[in-house]
């Protein structure tokens, strides 16, 4: 159904006359006359009734302007679903737990009126840059090994959040009462970080750091979820695992976990926003322009590792 001709059959009928909807419509009456006919003849119905005062509905106008009007309702919702400006602006995080989940609900506290939808896509770098080139979302949040040169040509990034280690041990672990750690204490301990697959960001980062100073990273073993895994640790008096300072994990007093900074030098997993250049929603821009802003707390520039691969880029 031609929606133009909807349009005017409601701007008509709100206004008695043909000639006050050309004018509310910005067209001509002759246009307006021959919508409405158009419209008519497709219905196969008569919706108007020409009077000596204006227009009149007809029963069968009157049955269908309600209809009409829900019509161009959710044509108006389905221009603002997908419409950049009108849209909520569409962010992954990989996970709700982690830094840019967190840096990101900080960025919605800033700027409630920025409407958000946050999603968490099941996939590594490579796939995240696919979805934003796509337009599935609008920004994420990964690990960028790749030079930009490699990168699709409408794909930027910038590196955003550089996410210092804790280590989360149970209360019977060696390290358990140590206000901090330094990554050559580390060594000879177990690190289990079980499910973590090979060719990822995550498991080239994790090699790196191992490979660096020495560490023993056990990646052997299914993934049952978070919970499995510090229910484990908390048992434990050998198993330890990383964790994102920023990230959120709950867990019952009873087990009693220890979150120990790791510094000296301080390991960080460096993020980047991935955005598209020619993307035009005004609220990307505003998350970016926040993220630089927090440029000092999100990017600590003293005593810090990253990995080998980071300068290449």
């Amino acid at each position: 159904m031609d929606l133009d001709g909807v349009r005017t059959f409601v701007a008509a009928a709100d206004a008695g006359q043909f000639q006050e909807a050309a004018a509310t419509l910005s067209v001509t009456q002759q246009a307006v006359s021959k919508r409405i006919a158009t419209l008519e003849r497709d219905l196969g119905v008569r919706l108007f009734t020409r009077t000596a005062r204006g227009a009149r509905l007809t029963v069968d106008g009157q049955a269908f302007l309600p209809h009409a009007r829900e019509l161009l309702r959710v044509a108006e919702r389905a221009d603002a679903s997908v419409r950049p400006g009108r849209r909520a602006l569409r962010v992954d995080v990989m996970s709700r737990r982690v830094a840019p989940a967190v840096v990101l609900q900080d960025f919605y506290r800033a700027y409630p009126e920025i409407a958000l939808d946050v999603v968490t896509l099941s996939a590594d770098v490579d796939g995240a840059v696919a979805a934003v080139e796509a337009g599935t979302v609008d920004a994420t949040f990964h690990a960028v090994r790749t030079p930009a040169r490699h990168l699709p040509d409408p794909i930027r990034t910038a590196r955003v959040i550089d996410e210092r280690h804790e280590l989360l041990v149970g209360p019977g672990h060696a390290l358990a009462n140590a206000r901090s750690v330094t990554p050559a204490q580390l060594v000879g301990h177990r690190i289990w970080m079980p499910g973590m697959e090979r060719g990822t960001e995550w498991a080239d980062y994790y090699d790196a750091l191992a490979a660096a100073f020495g560490l023993a990273i056990d990646v052997v073993g299914p993934a049952f979820g978070n919970e499995a895994l510090m229910a484990e640790i908390a048992d434990s008096t050998q198993l330890a695992t990383l964790v994102g300072e920023r990230s959120r994990y709950l867990w019952p007093d009873s087990w009693d976990l220890r979150r120990i900074p790791v510094r000296g030098p301080a390991p960080v997993y460096p993020m980047s926003i991935i955005w598209r250049h020619d993307n035009p929603h005004p609220g990307l821009g505003r998350l970016r322009e926040h993220l630089h802003a927090r440029r000092a707390d999100l990017l600590p520039d003293a005593d810090i590792w990253t990995p080998a691969w980071l300068s290449s880029r």
